[in-house]
């Protein structure tokens, strides 16, 4: 990789910028919208104008391994720096101490220290443990009150059931028993923030596209400044803790900080839903499968009758034994992300010695992309395969896929810290339902729904209708309890190509 100084150097015939491809989707729609389509086309960058802004699509995972290299010259967080605002609402001082050397230009920024307080805690270890522990045994409670006492059967709402039931989990995990979260109407605040990302972003007139959204998060935002200045952070997690005290370090109030941390929020709720959804649709939609997989948890299971019938599952056994369970989550993550990893080009480069980015581009290495190649995945690219990630499957029609072709939670400096906490939620919830419950669609087929509405905040595909299903207890499993644990792993759980080997 070359930088700008050399550039004069090299012989500029074998140099050009991406080859540019035109677009179907409309201009308020291009920094994002393409993380969710699928387009066909020769190259492996292109480039795709726009007024004022020009983009690089990245649809190689041999480039994009190459821009991961360079954090500096193809950088993340200025952009992250450019949008805080937009999204969280923040005072002017606020703004302009996170873009202060948000890209190290001389020191190390006040987004850095957050990304490092973010970091520590989520990576393996005994607080990830302590925050899992807890997630586990509020998804545990939600699972015992499904069906009430009594019945055998219950009509939910699949979509929104799950949503409460990751959002409570989830945020008494990270937030403790003074949780903002717990109070419904602050849970549904912030969902209602969540669906007005897009106006927000864009700022187009955001008082008059997105002013339930500005409501709704000043009203999130107000329960989260009551919770610091109460100092309730204090019982939460150590995630908690750490990104506050960064912030405070770096001159940030409490009334700034307040908003700041429901635009955080966004990032440890909005995606685990939708993949326990999918999970979930894709499995009990295949009895060969819902039946190969209830056979593999099976022999991790252990059963006790001292004291009644008592069936016990650790999560850490799951996701260290049974390989099966484990590829339907990578293949689920790969047949339903939209995630994008996006970087703003700092200074001319040349990459590869072939590409020349110009400075204050952006870069898209959108999954979608990437993940519906036939050249990397085989003809049936476009269908799920629950068995496509086990170590002895063999793709037909080509080789197979390098670890780097998965984009699921990102890569480089940017790979997301959150992944392990996310992984063990989502395997939690869709391991309790696999073992414990029947489900049934109430239409009596199981169909594929429509992702049109998928917001721009989401990694994964979000159905544009929920799914009325019916939930009955499995058939000789109605009686006896359920025990759920976590024991400490010494050994990471690899489900993306960079936790290999740790």
């Amino acid at each position: 990789m070359l930088t700008k100084q050399t550039v004069e150097e090299l012989n500029m015939a074998s140099i050009q910028e991406p080859p540019s491809v035109k677009t179907t989707i409309p201009y308020v729609g291009h920094l994002f919208g393409i993380m969710q389509s699928n387009h066909k086309n020769p190259y492996e960058i292109f480039t795709v104008n726009m007024p004022g802004q020009k983009m690089y699509i990245v649809a190689s995972p041999k480039l994009i391994q190459a821009i991961e290299k360079h954090p500096k010259t193809l950088a993340y967080l200025p952009i992250e720096a450019k949008f805080v605002g937009r999204v969280c609402g923040i005072s002017t001082a606020a703004q302009n101490i996170i873009e202060k050397n948000s890209n190290g230009e001389e020191d190390l920024g006040m987004l850095h220290n957050v990304h490092a307080a973010i970091r520590a805690p989520l990576a393996p270890g005994a607080e990830l443990d302590s925050m899992n522990r807890i997630m586990i045994q509020n998804i545990a409670t939600s699972l015992n009150g499904l069906i009430p006492s009594g019945e055998s059967r219950i009509h939910i709402k699949l979509v929104e059931w799950l949503r409460h039931c990751v959002t409570t989990a989830t945020t008494n995990s990270v937030y403790g028993p003074p949780n903002p979260f717990k109070d419904r109407e602050i849970a549904d605040a912030f969902w209602e923030f969540e669906r007005n990302i897009f106006s927000l972003v864009m700022g187009v007139l955001p008082s008059i596209t997105a002013r339930s959204g500005i409501a709704a998060r000043a009203k999130v935002s107000k329960a989260f400044e009551q919770y610091f200045k109460d100092g309730s952070h204090t019982q939460g997690s150590i995630l908690v803790s750490d990104k506050y005290k960064a912030a405070l370090n770096n001159g940030v109030s409490i009334e700034d900080w307040a908003p700041y941390e429901v635009g955080s929020a966004l990032a440890i709720l909005v995606n685990t839903t939708p993949t326990v959804f999918w999970m979930i649709f894709l499995v009990f939609s295949d009895p060969e499968l819902l039946a190969d997989l209830r056979t593999e948890i099976e022999s991790v299971m252990t059963t006790s009758t001292e004291n009644g019938i008592v069936r016990n599952l650790d999560i850490t056994q799951l996701k260290q034994n049974c390989p099966l369970l484990s590829s339907t989550l990578q293949e689920v993550l790969r047949y339903r992300s939209v995630a994008a990893s996006i970087r703003q080009v700092m200074e001319d480069t040349v990459l590869n010695d072939t590409w020349l980015l110009k400075k204050d581009s952006i870069l898209q290495m959108p999954s979608r992309i990437i993940h519906t190649t036939k050249a990397i995945w085989g003809d049936d690219v476009e269908e799920f395969n629950a068995r496509r990630f086990l170590k002895e499957y063999v793709p037909k029609n080509v080789k197979k896929p390098s670890a780097t072709a998965f984009r699921a939670f990102g890569g480089g400096t940017t790979l997301c810290p959150g992944r392990h906490f996310a992984t063990t939620e989502v395997l939690a919830i869709a391991t309790m339902f696999i073992m414990r419950y029947d489900i049934a669609p109430l239409t009596g087929k199981w169909s594929l729904p429509t992702v049109d509405s998928t917001n721009m905040t989401s990694a994964i595909m979000t159905p544009d209708n929920d799914v009325e299903v019916e939930v009955s207890l499995r058939k000789g499993y109605e009686e006896g309890e359920w025990a759920f644990g976590l024991k400490d792993s010494e050994k990471v759980f690899a489900m993306d190509a960079e936790d290999e080997g740790n």
